[in-house]
């Protein structure tokens, strides 16, 4: 048993996978929580801000300042929910497709070269310990 804190070495292991991911995705020009967005939003899918705001694990409120100047660049656009007329669906737009296939890619391979080396019940242990702290944290 590790005498470390599992948060403290997850906040650790976070700010060094954002800083590297954030270093091969330099190009794109765009921060950490525009990444997270966008990488959300792969699956060319629409969403409301709230159920964005839920995978990516931020409050509407915060999330709004990214939205905007995502929007700005052209890599999302925003509209009225045809279910809730008061809920606004963000969906990427063609160049936010492309930015988030390249996020997801690059965040594909990071994870792949992280992670080839460790046993595959090391991994899914790994899950689990995610699992776990995101259902607490609920």
């Amino acid at each position: 048993m590790h005498s470390e804190s599992a948060l403290l070495a997850l906040q650790r292991a976070t700010h060094a996978t954002l800083h590297r991911l954030s270093g091969e995705l330099a190009d794109l020009e765009l921060t950490a929580a525009e990444i997270n967005v966008l990488a959300n939003l792969a699956d060319g899918r629409g969403r409301t801000v709230s159920v964005l705001g839920a995978a990516v694990g931020t409050r509407s409120s915060t999330l709004t300042g990214v939205l905007d100047r995502l929007e700005r660049r052209g890599h999302i656009a925003r509209a009225p929910s045809p279910a809730d007329r008061r809920a606004v669906v963000v969906s990427p737009t063609e160049s936010g497709r492309r930015a988030a296939q390249t996020i997801r890619r690059t965040m594909a391979n990071l994870e792949r070269r992280a992670l080839s080396g460790l046993p595959d019940d090391a991994v899914a242990g790994f899950h689990a310990v995610l699992a776990a702290l995101t259902e607490v944290s609920a």
